[in-house]
């Protein structure tokens, strides 16, 4: 991460659009969660995701992943 190029940050900003987007249409019908701003939901996915690299086994993985997409979910 110490020596990220401009088109890694570009691909970065251009993830965090994607999914604030998607996070923010998903909150409109009702399938995500509406109590945390969109932007707030994406930059919080992609740090939790970014962690999964540092897991031990793929299961570690896994649960990180349905644990972050539990968190995404709408409660009604």
């Amino acid at each position: 991460m110490l020596h990220r190029g401009e088109h890694i940050s570009g691909a970065e900003q251009h993830l965090q659009h994607f999914l604030r987007e998607l996070f923010a249409e998903g909150a409109q019908t009702g399938d995500v969660r509406d109590d945390v701003s969109s932007d707030e939901l994406a930059s919080y996915c992609l740090h939790a995701l970014a962690a999964a690299g540092t897991l031990d086994s793929k299961a570690a993985a896994r649960r990180l992943v349905t644990v972050t997409l539990t968190g995404l979910l709408s409660a009604g």
